[in-house]
């Protein structure tokens, strides 16, 4: 399906009031390409930060940025007239990916949105970039209703998913605005095929058991049900609703998390999946989305492990499939890309503990509107339009009281003694809470060489999160190190679990090079690794400034720094407690601060290296 392009009609559009803007257009294609009109800066000295409505600071970069986004579509070359050049938002930026022409919805925001700060709503120019990147963006969509990322032969599942959430809410604010009539009947054609396509059951790119990439359905679906309000239509109506079942059996692991390529990913799951959802959900109102964002909250409980100061959370990283998010403050102003979620919170409330508090939110938008620097431009490639989209619905975060009881139930938190062992396709996922510890571990097959398997993390409700295992990382693991820099995290590792008291595990790498076996009990963790060569014991600690380390032999460890001892082991100081971590035998240890950061840069990575001949036995207690 092909829609031609129209031309930029500079003389036409800079006669053209706002209000008769719609009568003044051309249809689509009537006119060969030309240079696009130029949408002209902001005036000098605006915006002004207080002039944002709270809910409306997110749009104050891109109003900043918009002129340059809009500049930089072509408009002189006929055959790629429209494309939103200039490496804005998508990677490759090149005229066949489709996924480039999202800002679609930036633009149009803009366009038909009159605030006292936003002086390009009913701007000619802006009109007629829109106008030109719809008809580049629909020119890309094949027969079958899909779209192409890549190549220009593809037919992407995530190009044709986001394209039917960005076009359809394009497609309310200009028909809201009754704004081009002949793009919009474009527009709505166009979306009816690209349901057509992503619904139909038969699709193997888009459905499958378990389906490969969920947040890239789901947000077919959330733009499906919007164009079906719009444009109702009986057939696809119920086979969205069969959508919905089938993203509810096959999209979301029986561990709790939602597939990307087969594993868990919390950016993806966190930051994409579960904002789709909410947009679907508000949409459709359909109970299958708040029995998974439910199911999703109880492995987030798991899964985000709190800073007892407040400061935020830590993500258990190392089994992600697909991207590296470490952490999460506990109140993220815009733009925030979590947002959306908490739609989701009057369902269910315990999702509330990892949103922002809406007072606590209010206090940082007013510290932003206070900030008297000027509002910054938008790096290219930083700039998403999903973050305009999450002010659609209003907003429902939690109080503060709320919040806080939400934390209070969190598992870890509210209990001192559990054990939670939950598999799928393979893998194991294992939380062991027991007084003054929670340890969790990650092993059996990997769906992506990102994944990293072994113990992953290692928290206490004083002290907090005190090692953190990374993903897509040979160096920041705790791990065991054959020489090479060949860590046995970095690949599968089949657990076998025994159970009893202290709870009792072993892991090891395919071929024996590393055997480990591990006992959890109050306050105490035992390591004992045997290694078929001489190996290196790796620990990614997460330090405090305010921390005191000190080796065996009395050497200090300076924040940031590094220091080497021939030592037994560790002491870490932190508030009221310590944490001793022992090797027995001295060997000959290094500590050195890592690059990563954390909230802040209130914590850093700091990895303590023991080099061994083979056989070592770590234990780490925790003495508060």
């Amino acid at each position: 399906m092909k829609y031609g392009t129209s031309l930029s009609r500079r003389a036409l559009l800079t006669a053209a009031g706002a209000a008769g803007l719609a009568a003044a257009l051309p249809a689509p294609g009537a006119v060969a390409a030309g240079s696009l009109p130029n949408l002209a800066p902001l005036p000098a000295g605006t915006p002004h930060r207080r002039a944002f409505a709270d809910e409306e600071q997110r749009f104050a970069p891109y109003l900043v940025s918009l002129a340059q986004m809009v500049n930089d579509i072509e408009g002189n070359n006929p055959s790629t007239f429209g494309f939103m050049s200039g490496g804005w938002w998508r990677t490759p930026s090149a005229p066949y990916n489709a996924r480039v022409q999202e800002h679609v919805y930036t633009l149009a925001w803009f366009l038909t949105k009159p605030r006292s700060w936003n002086p390009y709503a009913g701007d000619a120019a802006l009109l007629a970039g829109l106008d030109a990147a719809l008809g580049h963006y629909l020119s890309l969509q094949h027969s079958d209703g899909s779209w192409s990322e890549y190549s220009a032969g593809e037919h992407s599942l995530p190009a044709t998913g986001f394209a039917l959430g960005y076009l359809s809410k394009t497609h309310v604010l200009l028909k809201d605005a009754n704004l081009l009539p002949a793009r919009r009947t474009q527009i709505a054609q166009a979306l009816h095929s690209a349901m057509t396509w992503l619904l139909n059951p038969s699709n193997g790119g888009v459905w499958q058991t378990p389906i490969t990439f969920a947040n890239q359905v789901t947000a077919g679906l959330a733009g499906s049900a919007l164009a079906l309000r719009t444009n109702p239509d009986a057939g696809l109506s119920a086979q969205l609703n069969s959508a919905f079942a089938r993203l509810a059996e096959n999209g979301q692991s029986p561990a709790g998390f939602f597939y990307e390529k087969g594993g868990t990913d919390m950016n993806y799951n966190f930051e994409v999946m579960l904002p789709e959802m909410a947009d679907a959900w508000r949409q459709t109102n359909n109970s299958n989305l708040v029995t998974m964002a439910e199911k999703y909250t109880d492995w987030l409980g798991c899964n985000l492990l709190r800073e007892p100061d407040g400061s935020g959370w830590f993500s258990n990283i190392a089994p992600s499939t697909r991207t590296s998010t470490l952490a999460y403050a506990d109140t993220r102003p815009d733009p925030e890309r979590t947002a959306l979620n908490a739609q989701f919170v009057p369902a269910v409330p315990a999702l509330g503990a990892f949103m922002s508090a809406r007072e606590d939110l209010a206090a940082a938008r007013g510290a932003w509107a206070a900030d008297t620097s000027p509002v910054p431009d938008l790096v290219k490639q930083d700039t998403s339009p999903r973050i305009l989209s999450h002010a659609i619905y209003g907003e429902r975060h939690p109080t503060r009281q709320a919040k806080n009881a939400a934390i209070a139930a969190v598992p870890c938190i509210a209990s001192k003694n559990f054990t939670e062992h939950r598999t799928d396709r393979g893998q194991d996922f294992l939380y062991i809470r027991r007084p003054n510890v929670y340890l969790g571990a990650y092993l059996g097959t990997r769906p992506t060489t990102f994944a990293r398997t072994g113990l992953t993390f290692l928290w206490h409700p004083v002290a907090g999160t005190l090692i953190q295992s990374l993903n897509n990382n040979n160096y920041g693991l705790w791990s065991t190190v054959l020489p090479g820099q060949v860590p046995d995290s970095n690949g599968p590792q089949a657990g076998q679990f025994f159970g009893g008291k202290p709870y009792a595990f072993r892991f090891s790498t395919p071929s024996g090079s590393v055997v480990t076996d591990v006992k959890v009990g109050n306050g105490l963790v035992e390591r004992s690794v045997r290694a078929t060569s001489s190996a290196t014991e790796t620990m990614p600690l997460i330090l405090k400034e305010s921390d005191r380390v000190v080796f065996s032999n009395g050497t200090t460890v300076p924040w940031g720094g590094s220091a080497s001892a021939t030592a037994t082991g560790i002491d870490l100081h932190r508030g009221p407690g310590v944490v001793h971590i022992r090797w027995g035998e001295p060997h000959a240890a290094t500590i050195a601060a890592a690059s990563i950061t954390y909230l802040g840069d209130t914590r850093r990575m700091h990895i303590l290296k023991v080099p061994h001949t083979g056989t070592i036995d770590v234990t780490i207690r925790l003495a508060y």
